[in-house]
């Protein structure tokens, strides 16, 4: 029997092409944003920390800023490098949100989109500081799924609640405001945007089968989960598709 490792940089080994095609990417309102708020400018370093197959680099990297792309996880990590080879500010580097191996004070924004609930440590806390330069930003995204603002958002929640290996243990709404308040340790700002995705069966699916609790091909209970994932495309589907709804947050601190 395979079940998801424990080792979150270890988790989506196996799940890089659905990941690249399905996962959302972020609202092109993230940069203004960060413009008004913080100041933001294309000269700014960016440490993009578990950044994965490289969704949130892409934001800054078409905004002209260098970005320092710090992901553990192999697969994910290569899958970056061939999306965003032509970016000449694009950097890879393997390591992890702990040791990043960048320079002391060597970036303006340490941004970590969809991944801090996966490393928030007391020693990624320390991390962070020593990398960031003074008077740097701290920019937490995620995209919040919404769970009940539709029929058909109820019904994949509760597949999930069914299926999901370990779903309710890593949520990264389980990183909440106390997290956040401990993790800043002064005041940050939220600001929300809404986000969607629109997928017909095989985009669903694909979507799905991106998360790391979804049971892959080969594991138990898999085909009755994608069974079941049908069932409910097909009683709530419009046009041939479905509608996930997001809110994208985006917390500001130092």
């Amino acid at each position: 029997m395979h079940t998801p490792s424990s080792a979150p940089e270890q988790r989506f080994s196996d799940r890089v092409e659905n990941y690249v095609r399905y996962r959302p990417s972020y609202p092109p309102e993230i940069i203004p944003l960060l413009q008004r708020e913080t100041g933001l400018i294309p000269q700014h370093v960016i440490a993009d920390v578990g950044s994965g197959t490289g969704i949130s680099a892409e934001l800054f990297l078409r905004a002209g800023n260098a970005v320092y792309a710090v992901e553990p996880n192999r697969e994910m990590r290569e899958a970056a490098e061939r999306l965003l080879a032509h970016f000449p500010n694009f950097h890879s580097v393997s390591a992890s949100a702990q040791t990043t191996t960048l320079a002391k004070h060597s970036v303006d924004f340490i941004v970590a989109a969809q991944a801090f609930h996966w490393f928030n440590t007391p020693e990624t806390r320390a991390e962070f500081t020593r990398i960031l330069k003074p008077g740097g930003h701290v920019v937490l995204i995620w995209n919040e799924r919404r769970l009940d603002s539709t029929p058909f958002l109820q019904a994949f929640e509760q597949l999930l609640i069914t299926f999901g290996t370990d779903y309710t243990k890593v949520r990264h709404e389980n990183v909440n405001t106390a997290a956040l308040s401990a993790f800043f340790r002064v005041d940050y700002a939220t600001h929300t945007f809404p986000y969607e995705q629109r997928f017909d069966f095989e985009g669903l699916k694909g979507r799905l089968l991106s998360s790391s609790y979804a049971p892959a091909e080969g594991q138990p209970r898999h085909d009755e989960m994608i069974a079941e994932l049908r069932r409910i495309f097909d009683v709530y589907q419009e046009s041939g598709q479905v509608c996930f709804e997001y809110d994208t947050r985006v917390h500001l601190g130092r």
